[in-house]
């Protein structure tokens, strides 16, 4: 394994090289042929727009499908939308129907009509099964290539037909058990069929207690399901228990990339699917939002500043000390926020047991509060010999840690139950919380103990 990454490594230096000095030729003889498909794709967006072009377009077209589709979305929508409806047929006619219908979701509704035309009957129907589901659901995530058998064969039999595949769909490490009406009843596991009794019926060997996924199942509860029970793969059922794919561990593991993608760039304000390389007004644009509303936030602390002028132009230290409450309070207020939208994404959490986490936090936050309360009141009479301003910033820390607190538990199920993505809108508001009330708690005790 380590030899194969380090001459995979090798590769793409010796493609970059070879890039940067313009010989296309070796260029292109390494991309066709020394390159795996998902180490091309990782080579293109890993360079610069220019770069991307030249590169997409010395791909042969027999591996333009098997490329794309490690591909991110953005740079499968970027490349789809330069095809026609014919090409994309012949390109995507190897895939998976899973990653066939994942590209088409990046296609306008009317190119996408036009491809699906372009496809035989079997195809079709496939592709469209799984468009039928939304992208995010157990639906959208299944591949709908399937090997089935009945419960009253036998497993000699079973060993026959098999023999008469070519190949077995990837990570086949069940065979799917279905009725006539094709209702999913159980699993018959690979390994066991190679070490039962050939005369021995499929019903007598195979398993019934299967996880089995609802169609509608949302794909972050299918990755935890698969984490939970170590699945490498499933059967996914509709409404009538009728069997109409199954999902494999690659996507699952795709699901929990880009579920960690989402948490860490949502984070910033920004959307998981980021190209590194966009161009520079597309990305400022789409930054500009956050920046703005960062703005009216900061405007919204600075105004309850602008309430206290008086104050602090009597008492200068203010100015000096106040960036110290909000600091506190917005980091305690993270700490919390970003352990309860943990709690929520793993499924720890539920109203059974937030009363205790809620509680929890504020035994916390009130005894780092006091700690750190004591700790400042000390340095700042050690740093300004005045003991009303060393009582007014440790009395502001203890009650600005415990809103932080009170706000970084609450607001996750709060957004949540709006539809808004904690993820991306928690921590913009906890900041404007943390801020405001550090600052009112802060100069309005001034207030009262100096004017």
């Amino acid at each position: 394994m380590g030899q194969h990454t380090e001459k995979a490594k090798a590769k793409l230096h010796s493609l970059n090289a070879a890039l940067e000095s313009g010989a296309l030729a070796k260029v292109q003889r390494i991309l066709n042929s020394g390159l795996a498909p998902v180490d091309v794709a990782h080579l293109i967006e890993s360079s610069p727009p220019k770069a991307r072009k030249i590169l997409w377009e010395l791909v042969d077209k027999e591996l333009e499908g098997e490329v794309l589709q490690y591909l991110s979305e953005e740079l499968q929508s970027h490349f789809l939308s330069d095809m026609s409806a014919a090409e994309v047929v012949d390109m995507t006619a190897d895939l998976d129907t899973d990653d066939v219908a994942d590209m088409l979701q990046q296609l306008p509704e009317r190119v996408t009509q036009e491809v699906l035309d372009s496809m035989d009957q079997v195809d079709r129907a496939r592709v469209e099964a799984i468009l039928g589901y939304p992208e995010d659901s157990a639906g959208g995530l299944m591949n709908t290539d399937t090997v089935t058998i009945r419960p009253e064969i036998t497993l000699d039999v079973v060993l026959r037909y098999l023999r008469r595949h070519k190949s077995l769909p990837a990570m086949t490490d069940n065979l799917l058990v279905v009725n006539r009406q094709n209702e999913f009843i159980g699993l018959l596991p690979v390994s066991k069929l190679l070490v039962s009794d050939p005369q021995q019926t499929v019903r007598e060997v195979m398993t019934t207690d299967a996880k089995i996924i609802p169609a509608t199942m949302h794909d972050t509860d299918v990755a935890k399901l698969f984490e939970r029970h170590d699945l490498v793969s499933a059967p996914v059922v509709d409404a009538a228990g009728v069997l109409i794919g199954r999902i494999t561990i690659d996507d699952v593991v795709d699901v929990i990339r880009e579920t960690a993608d989402h948490s860490l760039m949502s984070m910033a304000g920004l959307d998981e699917d980021e190209d590194t390389f966009a161009p520079a007004l597309k990305t400022s644009r789409r930054r500009a939002v956050w920046l703005g509303i960062n703005l009216i936030t900061a405007l919204a602390a600075s105004a309850v500043i602008g309430l206290f002028d008086k104050t602090i132009e009597q008492v200068v230290a203010l100015a000096v000390l106040m960036p110290i409450v909000a600091s506190m309070g917005g980091i305690a207020g993270s700490q919390v926020l970003t352990l309860v939208i943990r709690g929520q994404a793993l499924g720890h959490l539920s109203g059974a047991n937030f009363r205790w986490l809620f509680n929890r936090e504020l035994i916390v936050a009130g005894i780092n509060g006091i700690l750190w309360a004591v700790v400042i009141a000390i340095v700042t009479f050690a740093w300004f010999h005045d003991i009303k301003i060393a009582l007014i910033i440790g009395s502001s820390i203890i009650i600005n840690l415990l809103v932080a607190a009170i706000t970084g538990a609450a607001l996750p199920l709060i957004l949540k139950a709006r539809g808004i993505d904690p993820a991306l809108a928690g921590g913009v508001i906890l900041t404007t919380v943390t801020d405001v009330v550090g600052f009112m708690t802060f100069l309005g005790l001034a207030t009262l103990f100096y004017l």
